[in-house]
């Protein structure tokens, strides 16, 4: 019994060394755990900001979206408005080339009912009005048309012109209301221009007016970037009409494109 005492007291050290390296091992795993669910807690709050700022971005998106959603419409809104003011503003620039013919029309007729002087030989030569009226002459009709173009009153300038060669289609003055038909068209509708240009050459081949169309449509080629076009209207006009002024223009438009 002597000898078991230091035995007891050894078996006793032993386990306590045994119970404090458990308790050591487990404050590490312990510790170990804590470190683990810290680290998986600040991914989680990482992931969860990541999401809030990818809603906060959307979220922005849609915001900006519907405010160009709500201009778009209003800017459409702006636009059918601007159109339909154009559209009345065309009505009313129809009416008023429609009543301008009206008042063209009414001065023609005012002046066909006006007695033309004649000659009385009785009375020495004196002029005394004639109980037979006049027309409207050719060159009073070509004449307000040309005033109504001058104007820039194109619509009304087109309708007078038309009026007048349907009245004298075979007038000295014919290819030039056709031509200015045309020039009408010029600055509005460049197909409606060419198509009279084109008019005026078949129509009147002989007419000074003639080279002065062929030119425009090499004009208007050029400028819609057709140069061979351009180039086969300007070498027409130099050799159906050499002697012609737009003949000379015609070669530099040549030599600047290229032949």
């Amino acid at each position: 019994m002597k000898h078991a005492g230091p035995f007891v007291l050894a078996l006793g050290l032993t386990a306590g060394c045994a119970l404090k390296g458990d308790v050591r091992r487990v404050e590490l795993q312990v510790e170990a755990l804590r470190v683990e669910r810290a680290r998986a807690d600040s991914q989680h709050v990482a992931a969860v900001d990541t999401v809030r700022a990818l809603l906060a971005t959307v979220q922005e998106r849609l915001v900006a979206q519907q405010a160009y959603l709500v201009q778009l419409r209003g800017d459409v809104k702006t636009d059918l408005l601007a159109v339909q003011q154009q559209l009345v503003s065309v009505q009313e620039l129809t009416g008023q080339s429609q009543q301008r013919l009206t008042e063209l029309r009414g001065r023609l007729e005012e002046q066909a009912r006006q007695p033309v002087p004649v000659l009385d030989t009785s009375r020495g030569g004196a002029a005394v009005p004639s109980g037979n009226p006049a027309g409207p002459g050719p060159e009073q009709m070509y004449d307000l048309a040309y005033q109504q173009y001058r104007a820039s009153r194109y619509g009304t300038a087109r309708q007078a012109f038309r009026e007048f060669l349907r009245m004298f289609p075979t007038h000295e003055r014919a290819p030039d209301a056709l031509y200015f038909i045309g020039e009408s068209f010029a600055g509005e509708n460049t197909d409606s221009a060419a198509a009279v240009y084109q008019q005026v050459v078949k129509t009147y081949p002989t007419s000074p007016r003639a080279p002065s169309a062929l030119y425009k449509l090499g004009y208007l080629a050029e400028q819609r970037g057709d140069k061979a076009a351009a180039r086969t209207y300007y070498a027409r006009v130099i050799a159906g009409y050499p002697r012609s002024p737009e003949a000379n223009l015609a070669r530099d438009k040549l030599q600047r494109l290229g032949r």
